[in-house]
Order: C-alpha cells, then sequence, then structure tokens
C-alpha cells in the first residue's frame, strides 16, 4: 500500500474499477480513504471506497484484511452519522461471514466492536452487533455463553422497545432453548417474538423465519399437521425472496407428510412447480425416505441413510424424527415376522428382516422390556421364545367392585340410621 493519498473523487473510484488486477484496485481504494478531507462530498466518496473495498477483500478472501480495514475506519466513524456507522460497521461484519471458514474471527471481531461501542456509547450498534455475536456463539455450540449474553440484552431493549431487535433476540432465544432441548422456553420465546412482530411491520425473510422455527416446534411435539402448515408458509415467503433456507422449509414439509404417514404424497410435492425449482441431494434424500417406508422396508431405509447421510444424519431436526420412523418402522417390522412362531431362531430373522444378527436381538429385548410382545430370549440357543399374551382373570377387577360396591351400601346405611338415631 503506497503512503501517498489519493484525491476523494469519482474518478479515483472509477481508477479502481478499471484496474487490472484486484490488489491494484485494493491499493488505490486504500490511499482513497487515507486522504485526509472531510468535506462531505469526500466522505460520502469514501463510503463508496469502503463498499467497493470490502467487496474486493471478500472475493480474495482476505478476511484478516477486513477485520483491520474496521480498526482502521474508527477515526472516520467520529466524521459521519451514527446511523451511517452502523450500516458500514454492519455491512463489513457480514461481509467477512460471506468467507468461508471465518466463524472463530467473525466471533473476535464483533468481541472488539462490542468493546469499542462500549467505549465509543453508541448503544443502537452495540445492541445489534451482540445479537449478531450471540447468533455466531450459538453456531459456534457455545449455548451457555450464547444465552448469558442475550439475558442482558433482552431487558435492556425490552426498555428501549425496539421491537424489531427485540423479535430478532426472541427468535434467538427460542433457537438456543431448542438446541439445548429446553421445549417450554422455546415456545415462550418464540410467543414473545410473535406478540413484539404483532406490533410492527416484519420483513418478509424475518416473518418465513418466525414460520421456520414454529413449525420445528410443532413437529417437536408430534403436531406434524400444525408443523406442515408452517413449514408451507415458510417456504412460500423465501421462495419468493430466493432465499436458500427455501430448500429446507420444503425438507421438512417433506418430513412432516413422511411422519403422518402420508408417504405417497411427497413425489407429487417434489415435481410440482415450485419443488422443481429445488431438485437436489436435500429432495432426493427425502424421497428415497419416502420410497422405504411407502414399502415398509428397512434395508431401502438404511441405504438412505447411508447414502444421503449429510442430508439426514448431520440435519438435527430430521435425524431426531427420522429416529423415531426408523424405530417404528423396525418394530412393526419384527412384531410382524415373529407372530407365526412360538421358538425361532434369532439368527432367522435376521436373515428374514435383512439386519445383522446383534442389532436385531438388541431391538427385540428393548421391545420385551417395553412390553410389546410377552416373550424371553434364550441367548444360549440363539433363539427368541414367545409366549401367548396370558388372558387377565376377570374374578379380581369383579372381587374390587363388588367390594366396592358392599362399601358404598355400608355407607348408606350408616347415613340412613344417623339420621333415624337423630
Amino acid at each position: 500500500m503506497s503512503s501517498s493519498y489519493l484525491p476523494a473523487t469519482t474518478d479515483s473510484i472509477a481508477q479502481a474499477l478499471e484496474a487490472k488486477a484486484p490488489a491494484e484496485a485494493i491499493s488505490i481504494l486504500y490511499r482513497v480513504l487515507e486522504n485526509p478531507s472531510s468535506s462531505s462530498e469526500a466522505l460520502r466518496i469514501k463510503e463508496q471506497a469502503i463498499t467497493n473495498l470490502s467487496d474486493l477483500l471478500r472475493q480474495e478472501n482476505r478476511a484478516e484484511d477486513l477485520r483491520n480495514l474496521l480498526t482502521q475506519l474508527r477515526p472516520f466513524f467520529s466524521l459521519i452519522p451514527k446511523a451511517k456507522t452502523a450500516k458500514i460497521v454492519r455491512g463489513i461484519i457480514d461481509t467477512v461471514a460471506k468467507i468461508p471458514g471465518t466463524s472463530d474471527l467473525q466471533i473476535s471481531l464483533c468481541k472488539e466492536m462490542v468493546q469499542w461501542t462500549r467505549a465509543e456509547k453508541r448503544t443502537f450498534l452495540r445492541q445489534r452487533v451482540e445479537a449478531r455475536l450471540a447468533s455466531l456463539l450459538m453456531e459456534n455450540k457455545e449455548y451457555s455463553e450464547a444465552l448469558n449474553l442475550l439475558s442482558g440484552l433482552i431487558k435492556e431493549v425490552r426498555r428501549l422497545d425496539d421491537k424489531l431487535l427485540l423479535v430478532d433476540i426472541d427468535l434467538l432465544e427460542s433457537k438456543l432453548h431448542f438446541s439445548l432441548r429446553n421445549l417450554p422456553k422455546a415456545k415462550a420465546s418464540l410467543t414473545a417474538a410473535r406478540t413484539a412482530a404483532n406490533a410492527i411491520y416484519v420483513p418478509p425473510a424475518q416473518q418465513g423465519t418466525i414460520d421456520l422455527q414454529s413449525g420445528i416446534l410443532h413437529a417437536e411435539e408430534k403436531d406434524y399437521k400444525t408443523a406442515y402448515s408452517y413449514f408451507f408458509e415458510a417456504f412460500e415467503a423465501f421462495n419468493a425472496l430466493e432465499d436458500p433456507r427455501a430448500v429446507f422449509s420444503l425438507k421438512y414439509m417433506l418430513l412432516c407428510k413422511i411422519m403422518v404417514n402420508q408417504a405417497d404424497d411427497v413425489a407429487g410435492i417434489i415435481s410440482s412447480k415450485a419443488g422443481l425449482q429445488y431438485v437436489g441431494p436435500e429432495l432426493d434424500a427425502m424421497k428415497a425416505v419416502a420410497d422405504a417406508y411407502s414399502k415398509r422396508s428397512l434395508k431401502l431405509f438404511e441405504s438412505a441413510l447411508r447414502d444421503f447421510k449429510a442430508q439426514l444424519e448431520e440435519d438435527p431436526i430430521v435425524h431426531r424424527h427420522l429416529s423415531s420412523l426408523y424405530d417404528t418402522l423396525l418394530e412393526q417390522n419384527l412384531c410382524r415376522l415373529i407372530e407365526p412362531f412360538s421358538r425361532v431362531e434369532i439368527a432367522h430373522i435376521a436373515e428374514l428382516i435383512e439386519l445383522p444378527v446383534d442389532h436385531v436381538e438388541k431391538k427385540l429385548s428393548q421391545m420385551i422390556l417395553d412390553k410389546k410382545f410377552a416373550g424371553t430370549l434364550d441367548q444360549g440357543a440363539g433363539c427368541l421364545v414367545i409366549f401367548d399374551d396370558p388372558k387377565t382373570d376377570a374374578i379380581y377387577p369383579a372381587t374390587l367392585e363388588t367390594i366396592s360396591n358392599i362399601g358404598k351400601v355400608v355407607d348408606s346405611l350408616y347415613v340412613r340410621s344417623a339420621k333415624i338415631m337423630a
């Protein structure tokens, strides 16, 4: 970077745009920013230079330089309005986020900016940077630190009655509690976000995020029909905005269809006009699961889980529901297979169901303990012994009912005799 500065004019910006190499353009823009002029025109040109420089540094994946840029611009921020400062700071943080593998850098950058905003008493900007920091901590699975940060921030924002930021924070808190498996608090935070959202205009992307979170929480409570309608609302919002989250909303819609025994509808949704835009591994994974579920085939189910591990196993929401679906499917298949037998080799059942023997043995022992059927495992002989369902003897309930009725008669006679004696 040259020590001599360039005039803060449109010609300097044009010179940077015409530069053949990105390094040359970056050098020109740095020299424009070094210009000491503080006239309104020079400040406007510098703002344009910051935007262009941020884009160039992102294209070159120079995240550390973007971080240093924020530090270098601090004297400049004292010359421009606080609203413009907030816009530039948040813009540069967003630009760093677009560079892959920079989550730790983003966290340290946000912490630095929080300290600076506290020192400069820039409350509006600090609250937004803290909300962003909490979001990054959640993505980094540092849940307790994120919750501690949010708890103080929520009180402060409620006092200022900044509804739009409050929606963001409540929604983030709901996601945090859901990640910590605290469903009641996740629902409470989501309700608070909805209440705040009803009082103001909420951008479509934010409304889509609220609907997506609502669908996730309803699905967790096994209310898949309501969850489907929320996922559909979220999908429509994200689809209109061409937001990449649209494919996840569609994926969760298909999951709900499978969970309510409507797996046959999955192919129709994927082949619809909206579904065809998002054909790819995410939808292929759900189609494979739907096919396996329709055919009640555990082998196809396991094959789908293996082939689409990234889309199914590594998505915590899908994985949680498919685990329960797999267990249900396995239990149904095992009950159907052992029904004709009174004694059968475990190896034979494993062969019929096309699963490893130890896997089948473990599941059968679990089903016996859960009283799904009456039986015992003879591990010495490697057999499953199935008992007939014991018939409940009607004499005991009948005796208890008779004693109860006699008790009522005695009580009634006591009341009558008490009246006569009186």
